[in-house]
């Protein structure tokens, strides 16, 4: 009922929207056997507008129908034709880039890679869409219209697309090193933002996240995640000529682009919207409407509510138009009906054409909702996967350098499956999303025993999969931690819960942390932890406080998790502000625009001042920026850390120290992190000789190691 109220006052405000009227465009005809040479342009060219041929409109609830039988000569878009042309050919024992010859050997190029996944799509497309008796029209269209993504792709992301495909395991070694901000807070502008990559550099990072900066209405955007044109960027960050310039900039210091892409709903002042609400049945099929609340009742009984206290409920009632539409995030964010092919095909566009504008790892927001089916809790239904899988044969297509970035915070074994299989992958990189929820719980219980299981599962998972590991990003701390573990010591979920929040927001009078709740629930007993990890570590209460003991403590257990981080399986992301241990930022309760949301706790403005203190050893800036730049060398410099290393744990003998092992034929490595304010004796008995403190130096035997309150060791022997 809030949610429906806040919706009839926002639509009361609003003037009668005018009907939109625009041309219907014919789907663009691509004749992939013609043998003549097209010149690529390199430069910018417009963005394709596809319009799909208008059809029957998809239905919202279908029974399952017998399998659409489609004639593989009528489906096939481009005949391709392997066994009459010369595959550019790639020597991958060579180190040289690289380079396309001519035009000739570039449509070769495509055509092989069709062949290698055109029966796969077409399996995998006409079985998702069976019910739909346009089911191969809609196929041809993407067909199509994938052949002029891959033309107006320019030459210089094409080489690079060349080169990953020979050197398919690029991501998964030790050199690369994350950060992510939102363009705003950073720089201001996406041009200021190219001035700053001498920073970035510095902070040894050559995989830059931005958070999302498309096209959203203020006030009603969500930090971005409403999207009103996907391929326009917000007008206070500049344009996508400017975006397509700084990702060129990065790419020619050798940093990796990552970009948003909202898959499961629109902003409600998007195109599609704004034309489904004045009346077009088409567009109206994009989306969930009904007419009377009958089906969203039954909806309701299954789907969990995202946002219980922000924005109650799964449906939002559109006075103007007496229906009620899908809304599963905030009412102003309609959810995409991807029962409807044109929908599939139309969001595959708008992903190729931000990597056409230079985007290297594409994040697949809020993937586990883009399929909705009446009795389920419309999370992680098997069509999602399908659906994932056929973006990523598109992308292997298309744009072969591309990485696909699930966001999947989920319980811990709904996750791993966004992976696929080593045969049939989904996506090449997920969210580490359960170790980092697991390391602050291990931080408000001071016990290392779940954090340890999580690890130990991991390491059993096949090695060709590669998380992103973090321990902040924009969004809030969820506890979707493994509670069947933990009841086997008597824990229970809700009550556990609250302590963790209680500790971390600081109410506890033994808690360092300073946190703030995000959608307190009091009926469940559940909420989310917002907060900075330098706040959630100490450094914002001792420093009030004036305590130079309690900082420098805080100090040091700061760059501890971010030592456990950085020695993980996979590639670490930092949060822009977090190498400077910028603290909460309150001001958000000043704006009448995130007053509400407590995430901008975490959001706030970077502050260059306090970064010029970096250098400067007496400041806790001076502290934690070269011992995160000294941590970021090591791992850029041993093996050891490859994503493909083995990692297990070893026991402690005490449950706040946790202590696991990497080991390849070159070395042997031991991390060692202390989760308790004492100091204490890592009671470890490795019999093989000396090693070397990575960190600090020391050479010490991996036998008692006496570790100081929340440090760590870095402990490694040359095996050689």
């Amino acid at each position: 009922m809030a949610k429906k109220r806040l919706q009839k006052k926002r639509e009361a405000a609003k003037a009668e929207t005018p009907k939109i009227t625009t041309k219907k465009v014919q789907p663009i005809k691509v004749e992939t056997t013609k043998t003549e040479p097209v010149k690529v342009e390199t430069k910018k060219t417009e963005p394709i507008k596809v319009e799909t041929k208008k059809v029957e409109p998809a239905k919202v609830e279908t029974q399952k129908a017998e399998a659409v039988k489609v004639e593989t000569a009528k489906v096939e878009s481009a005949k391709v034709e392997t066994k009459k042309t010369e595959t550019a050919k790639v020597e991958t024992t060579k180190s040289e880039p690289v380079k396309l010859e001519n035009k000739r050997d570039d449509d070769h190029i495509y055509c092989e890679r069709l062949a290698r996944h055109l029966d796969e799509l077409k399996w995998l497309y006409c079985e998702l869409y069976q019910d739909n008796p346009y089911v191969t029209m809609h196929l041809n269209d993407l067909l199509k219209v994938l052949k002029k993504f891959y033309d107006m792709r320019n030459d210089a992301l094409k080489e690079s697309d060349l080169n990953r495909e020979k050197d398919p395991t690029w991501y998964k070694r030790n050199d690369l090193t994350g950060m992510m901000m939102y363009v705003n807070a950073f720089a201001g502008t996406l041009s200021n933002l190219e001035s700053k990559l001498d920073y970035i550099q510095e902070c040894n990072v050559n995989y830059l996240h931005l958070m999302p900066l498309l096209d959203s209405p203020r006030g009603r955007s969500d930090g971005g995640y409403a999207v009103a044109d996907f391929r326009k960027v917000q007008e206070e960050l500049g344009t996508m000529d400017d975006f397509a310039a700084l990702t060129a900039a990065c790419h020619n210091r050798g940093i990796n682009v990552c970009l948003d892409f909202v898959m499961n709903h629109t902003s409600e002042d998007h195109e599609w919207a704004k034309r489904a609400r004045a009346g077009e049945k088409e567009y109206q099929d994009r989306y969930f409407f009904f007419d009377n609340y009958d089906i969203p009742s039954l909806y309701e009984q299954t789907c969990p509510e995202v946002f219980p206290t922000t924005a109650p409920g799964n449906f939002t009632w559109l006075e103007d138009l007496h229906k009620h539409v899908m809304t599963t995030f905030y009412p102003y964010q309609w959810d995409l009906n991807y029962r409807n092919p044109i929908v599939l095909n139309e969001m595959i566009f708008n992903m190729l054409y931000l990597a056409n504008q230079g985007v290297d790892i594409v994040r697949l927001d809020a993937v586990p909702y883009i399929w909705k089916q009446l009795g389920t809790n419309c999370r992680n239904l098997p069509q999602v996967h399908t659906i994932v899988r056929i973006m990523r044969m598109i992308c292997e297509i298309v744009c072969p350098g591309v990485l696909l970035l699930g966001e999947v915070v989920m319980a811990p074994e709904k996750v791993v499956p966004y992976f696929g299989t080593v045969e049939k992958p989904e996506c090449h990189l997920l969210y580490n999303v359960t170790t980092m929820a697991s390391t602050w719980h291990t931080v408000a219980t001071k016990d290392v025993s779940l954090l340890r299981r999580q690890l130990d599962i991991i390491s059993e998972l096949p090695r060709d999969y590669v998380f992103q590991n973090y321990l902040r990003c924009h969004d809030d701390i969820g506890w979707g931690l493994d509670y069947e573990y933990l009841e086997n010591f008597g824990i229970q979920e809700v009550p556990h819960k609250k302590y963790l929040n209680d500790f971390l927001t600081g109410k506890y009078p033994d808690s360092f942390a300073r946190g703030e709740l995000y959608n307190d629930d009091p009926r469940l007993g559940d909420a989310r932890l917002c907060g900075t990890t330098a706040s959630l570590c100490g450094i914002e209460r001792f420093g009030f406080e004036g305590n130079q003991e309690g900082v420098d403590r805080a100090v040091r257990y700061d760059i501890t998790l971010h030592a456990f981080m950085f020695s993980q399986s996979g590639i670490p992301v930092i949060y822009s502000g977090d190498e400077i241990g910028q603290v909460n930022d309150y001001s958000y309760k000043d704006d009448p625009e995130k007053s509400d949301d407590s995430r901008y706790l975490h959001r706030g403005k970077f502050d260059w001042k306090l970064a010029e203190n970096r250098h400067d050893p007496a400041t806790v800036q001076g502290k934690l920026f070269p011992m995160l730049d000294k941590l970021e060398h090591i791992r850029s410099s041993h093996g050891i850390f490859n994503s493909n290393v083995p990692i297990h744990t070893i026991d402690t003998w005490d449950n706040s120290i946790l202590a696991f092992v990497r080991e390849n034929d070159e070395e042997k490595f031991i991390g060692i992190y202390n989760f308790s304010e004492n100091d204490k004796v890592a009671w470890i008995n490795e019999e093989d000789g000396m090693y070397t403190d990575l960190i600090s130096g020391r050479e010490m035997e991996a036998k008692g190691v006496q570790i100081p309150a929340f440090g760590c060791y870095w402990l490694c022997r040359n095996k050689q």
